[in-house]
């Protein structure tokens, strides 16, 4: 059973001052999980500036193309688009407070494996986000994210714990078992 005085489960004031948290939206480019993403910050006001890289696999791979002409060799075409691509990304992630890290089953997701590794050298908080069947091969990309979460709504969901302590109804529903109730009365570590 929740205990309503002691968790706060939603929140009535904003402040006018509030800091604008920088989330970085990494990885899978082919659903719409940014956009269940945005659309959940948007619907609880949550101060979130959301950026991401070029997700236009088109346009990314052809950047280099298309802006300073056609390359005979294709290995250089990939180079001159990733390193043209590779700017947005570094800087966005180095302007993030949050990066969020999606690996989807169907693709490889080279690039979102590297923005998880390159966040983690900066320190930065990372929240991963994928399905259960790929923990294994995730476990220590995951094991550097202070969160792993199977859907966007648990993304959304944490970000607002985060930035305004406000906790969701549990997703067990009366399932849900508080802490101390489980480690029995008169526990010592609460």
């Amino acid at each position: 059973m929740l205990r309503s005085s002691t968790r706060r489960l939603a929140s009535t004031t904003t402040p006018s001052a509030e800091k604008i948290w920088q989330v970085y939206l990494s990885g899978e480019i082919h659903s719409d999980w940014r956009d269940v993403i945005a659309k959940g910050v948007e619907s609880k006001r949550l101060p979130v500036q959301l950026s991401s890289p070029n997700t236009s696999h088109e346009d990314s791979d052809d950047c280099g193309a298309i802006i300073l002409g056609m390359e005979e060799k294709r290995t250089n075409w990939d180079k001159i688009g990733a390193g043209m691509n590779n700017i947005r990304t570094k800087n966005l992630i180095e302007e993030s407070d949050i990066v969020v890290v999606r690996f989807g089953e169907k693709y490889r997701q080279w690039n979102a494996a590297f923005d998880a590794g390159y966040a983690a050298a900066l320190g930065k908080s990372i929240i991963t986000l994928h399905p259960p069947s790929i923990s294994h091969m995730l476990k220590e990309v995951n094991a550097n994210a202070s969160v792993v979460c199977e859907d966007a709504e648990q993304v959304v969901d944490t970000l607002t714990y985060v930035i305004r302590g406000d906790l969701p109804k549990p997703r067990d529903g009366d399932d849900f078992v508080p802490i101390a109730d489980r480690l029995g009365a008169g526990n010592p570590n609460p």
